[in-house]
């Protein structure tokens, strides 16, 4: 009889000493490119007018975004003329006070850049976005973009 007996060789186990690894950089790879939803609608997802000719804005920081349709809750009404600055749902008197905030969190050198976006219901009142339009025209907010989607009338 032999002293040594031989073992028999099988498959070797799976090496996961890499695996840690990988699950920290997958989980860096989501944290970075992630981005979080700045404000909440507090009026309906807006079904935007179709567009034959649609640009896409630049420089997304520079856009203040307002929002015109039928507010989500009740309590508000239920016409199509609520407007939504920021996480709220406010009047057309407000508007001007919200761009001065606005350009308070923007360099004054890129001051002159910043646009207002209108993003505005289909059915939302004309009256409504009127009413906007001349409140930015007190505080001098000149660059207007209306929201459409591309699309055939």
């Amino acid at each position: 009889m032999s002293k040594f007996r031989k073992k028999k060789k099988g498959m070797p186990a799976v090496n996961t000493a890499a695996l840690p690894d990988i699950v920290f950089m997958l989980l860096f790879f989501f944290m970075v490119t992630t981005t979080m939803r700045e404000t909440e609608l507090q009026v309906e997802n807006p079904r935007l007018p179709s567009a034959t000719e649609v640009k896409k804005l630049e420089h997304k920081s520079l856009v203040s975004t307002i929002y015109v349709g039928k507010a989500k809750d009740a309590k508000y009404g239920t016409s199509y003329n609520k407007i939504q600055l920021n996480d709220k749902i406010a009047s057309a008197d407000d508007v001007p006070a919200f761009i001065i905030n606005e350009r308070s969190k923007v360099p004054e050198n890129q001051q002159p850049f910043m646009t207002t976006s209108i993003k505005a219901d289909k059915e939302s009142n004309v009256g409504t976005i009127t009413d906007i339009r001349l409140k930015l025209r007190d505080v001098n907010a000149l660059k207007i973009s209306y929201s459409a989607s591309k699309g055939d009338n």
